[in-house]
C-alpha cells in the first residue's frame, strides 16, 4: 500500500480504528501479563522466605561475605 499522508496511514483505508485498537488491546495486555507474573512472583518469594525463616538482611550478608 501506498500513503500519501500520515492521516491516511493512521486511518488505514477505513480500518484504522480496528487496527490500532488492536494493536492497543495486545499492548495492554502484554504489559497486564507482565505486571501480574513480576508481582506474582515477588509473592512468591515472600511466601518462601516466610516458610523458610530467611530475612533479606540474611541474604545481604551472605552475598557481601
Amino acid at each position: 500500500m501506498n500513503w500519501t499522508s500520515w492521516s491516511e496511514f493512521f486511518a488505514m483505508g477505513g480500518y484504522g480504528l480496528y487496527v490500532w485498537g488492536s494493536y492497543a488491546v495486545t499492548f495492554i495486555c502484554v504489559a497486564g501479563e507482565i505486571f501480574l507474573i513480576s508481582k506474582r512472583h515477588r509473592t512468591l518469594e515472600k511466601q518462601y522466605s516466610l516458610i523458610n525463616g530467611i530475612h533479606k538482611e540474611e541474604i545481604k550478608n551472605e552475598t557481601t561475605s
